[in-house]
């Protein structure tokens, strides 16, 4: 098959460098324009065009799809198939009819749960135990098409939304491996979404990170990881942003007002929360880099402190 891809993050390589491997004719890549990145503000390429370039495609980044120019260009091109990944441009419907075979999406949830921006970091806040990726269908409503094919993972405890996202990242690749075959024999199985079943992961915002020590120690573990690593979760630390990276949740009869700090067994940085204890288990100070939480003890005095 001919075959458009179009993708940004690094989330969205796996799944290039599999269709690029599979003997499918990669005739385009779509990435967002290079951007300002860094204290030089130097323009950055994104992960996948350096991918594309590499491989030696065609590489386009058009501000927008819905430019007359930019739909002719690519309704040019004659692809059998789009495949979108954490682009991050809308597709007009003019795009989305384009290939014979449609446009496909990899996203990063088990649909109808957790459409939108960011279905990683809400699966784990609101505590999910399976998550996985959905290869679909795309249509103008978001995220609302029939699903192809299901790639289910378990979310471990412990686990960093930048540690789900990278093993999501290739099973979305594995995901779409499967459903190529399918779609170019006329074999895939479309199931409609069922609406009753819709949550919404919403676009995280910066005031989501700092920690309110009045939420039970459960709910803010599962806020560090889903923060990490962007925007991080962060407390106040006699007058400074304190980040806190890993986190875990302890049952502990220790009472005391939230926010207050105590030394728990091992060295390990322990917090007061409305309900159990918190255990900091990676921070980082202004200037500073990230630390476990006894080599933060061992040189800062935590007596009588609390966080605010």
């Amino acid at each position: 098959m001919k075959v458009i891809f179009a993708g940004t993050p690094i989330f969205a390589v796996p799944t290039l460098q599999m269709i690029l491997n599979s003997g499918h004719e990669v005739c385009a890549v779509y990435t967002q324009p290079d951007r300002p990145s860094g204290r030089g503000r130097r323009l950055k390429m994104s992960p996948v065009k350096v991918l594309a370039l590499s491989e030696q495609v065609p590489v386009f980044q058009p501000e927008s799809l819905k430019l007359p120019e930019a739909q002719t260009e690519l309704v040019a091109l004659g692809a059998d198939l789009m495949v979108v990944v954490a682009y991050g441009l809308l597709l007009p419907q003019s795009i989305l009819d384009a290939p014979g075979l449609g446009c496909i999406n990899v996203h990063a949830s088990l649909l109808p749960r957790w459409r939108g921006a960011a279905p990683i970091q809400r699966a784990i806040i609101s505590g999910d135990d399976e998550t996985g990726v959905t290869i679909m269908e795309m249509i103008l409503k978001l995220d609302a098409g029939a699903m192809l094919h299901k790639e289910a993972c378990t979310i471990d405890p412990d686990e960093s939304a930048s540690e789900l996202h990278d093993r999501l990242a290739v099973l979305g690749a594995e995901g779409l491996k499967k459903v190529l075959p399918l779609l170019e024999r006329g074999l895939a199985t479309r199931i409609e979404q069922n609406e009753d079943e819709v949550t919404y992961a919403e676009k995280l915002q910066k005031d989501e990170a700092l920690i309110d020590w009045n939420q039970s120690a459960v709910i803010l573990a599962r806020q560090v990881l889903a923060l990490n690593s962007w925007p991080v979760a962060q407390t106040l630390y006699q007058g400074q942003v304190l980040r806190v990276w890993r986190a875990r949740a302890c049952e502990s009869s220790v009472t005391g007002t939230p926010g207050s700090v105590r030394v728990g067994k091992g060295r390990v940085l322990e917090v007061v929360t409305g309900q159990g204890v918190l255990q900091l288990l990676e921070v980082q100070l202004p200037g500073g880099k990230r630390m476990p939480s006894d080599a933060f003890l061992n040189a800062h005095d935590v007596t009588g402190v609390t966080f605010g």
